[in-house]
């Protein structure tokens, strides 16, 4: 049985017993859900405490990683630049529209209490109202060790990111040895979090049976809530991607859609980017006629730094938590969610899927201020889009071999 399969029937079974006992007794429910909750929470302070040398370490080598592809030549610049714009224009529609899309849903009062009784009490209390200069003067922070043990991940990731540039610009020897002991931090973390991943059934049947014990059936319909916003902005992002080929790329939709499509069909079946790669060099070689050069860098640098629905999926799953606990969402907090998304989405593509759900949406859940607990639960669904996930990720990737090659070319002119 997978991974993915046990925590699904951890969520299933928990929700079937917290359901029954609230048909059963209410009463009976909540001191079942009383007493099984801390098990829950247990297991998921065993994932918090992996995150903060985990991104710290991951950025620190993505970031080297982005500098060493940048150097090797002007068409893996150009690529670069368009991943991060790219992923920019993907966050900036998540960050408008998700809360939009939510606030279409009905949120029951018994979800919410059920979420902060259950899984909200030990987490990040959402962030108080500031002002512009106090939210800016945060990004930076003056205590980079402070940041990190009050989990105060923008600023920290800040840290991070003048730590990587910093460590590309010395002497090649002594950086080595600096990026060997960082990535062997990241592994570590990564082992860790497998250990703690093994016990996800265990802690996912604990935290859904409470919640389900306390507000019944509206759980349930909160997680499809949930799914179904994610992948309708997958969706909405995908479709973007076709815009910016015709507009940046400078493509005929009526010639590049149907292009696409074979490499779409791959991706949406083998929920895989990595298997994808193939299909995805037929469609930019063979069918668009771009450069077979072009291509060839530029597609397996996606693969390896930039996957689209990324930040967007962060972004969607700390908006979530704020709409199913009623916390309100300010732009500061949307903004700082969303830029730490696409720093986080460059250094994680690697990392295998439940490992790569934990370590990169609570950083973002904290960072936007909302309460990282309900993360857990979603981990059991999150893996039901991933279809849809994959073929914008796949669209995305030509889009940038699109604009990458126009780009060259216009250079070259």
């Amino acid at each position: 049985m997978s991974a993915t399969t046990r925590v699904l029937v951890g969520l299933v079974s928990g929700a079937l017993v917290g359901l029954a006992l609230d048909a059963y007794s209410p009463a009976l429910a909540v001191s079942v859900a009383d007493w099984i909750q801390p098990f829950g929470r247990l297991w998921l302070n065993a994932l918090q405490m992996t995150v903060v040398p985990l991104v710290f370490a991951l950025v620190v080598v993505g970031v080297n990683a982005a500098s060493d592809a940048a150097a090797s030549g002007r068409i893996a610049r150009h690529a670069l630049v368009v991943f991060v714009v790219l992923l920019t224009i993907g966050v900036t529609v998540a960050a408008v529209a998700a809360p939009l899309l939510y606030s279409l849903f009905t949120r029951h009062a018994a979800l919410t209490a059920a979420l902060g009784g259950t899984v909200a009490p030990h987490a990040a209390v959402a962030a108080q109202a500031v002002g512009w200069a106090d939210w800016l003067n945060g990004i930076v922070p003056s205590n980079a060790l402070m940041a990190a043990a009050q989990s105060a991940m923008l600023p920290l990731v800040v840290f991070a990111l003048f730590f990587g540039f910093a460590l590309s610009h010395i002497e090649a020897t002594r950086r080595e040895s600096v990026l060997t002991f960082f990535q062997a931090v990241a592994d570590t973390m990564i082992v860790t979090v497998r250990w703690v991943l093994w016990a996800a059934p265990l802690g996912v049947f604990a935290l859904i049976l409470s919640v389900c014990a306390r507000a019944g059936m509206q759980m349930i319909g909160a997680l499809g809530v949930y799914v179904l916003v994610e992948c309708t902005l997958y969706l909405m992002v995908t479709l973007l991607m076709l815009l910016v080929a015709w507009s940046w790329g400078g493509e005929r939709l009526r010639h590049y859609v149907p292009a696409l499509v074979p490499a779409q069909v791959v991706a949406a079946s083998t929920q895989s980017s990595l298997a994808s790669l193939p299909a995805m060099l037929e469609s930019a070689v063979q069918r668009l006629g771009y450069p077979q050069p072009v291509a060839a860098l530029v597609l397996p640098m996606a693969v390896s730094l930039f996957r689209l629905t990324s930040p967007v999926q962060y972004v969607a799953s700390a908006c979530f938590i704020a709409w199913a606990l009623d916390i309100p969402l300010s732009p500061p907090q949307l903004i700082a969610g969303a830029a730490l998304a696409v720093v986080i989405s460059l250094g994680s593509v690697g990392l295998p899927g439940q490992v790569s759900f934990m370590a990169t949406n609570l950083p973002v859940a904290q960072a936007m201020g909302v309460p990282v607990g309900p993360l857990a639960l979603m981990l059991a669904v999150d893996t039901l889009p991933d279809a849809i996930a994959t073929l914008g990720n796949v669209t995305a990737d030509i889009t940038a071999v699109s604009v990458v090659t126009r780009q060259s070319a216009m250079d070259a002119s």
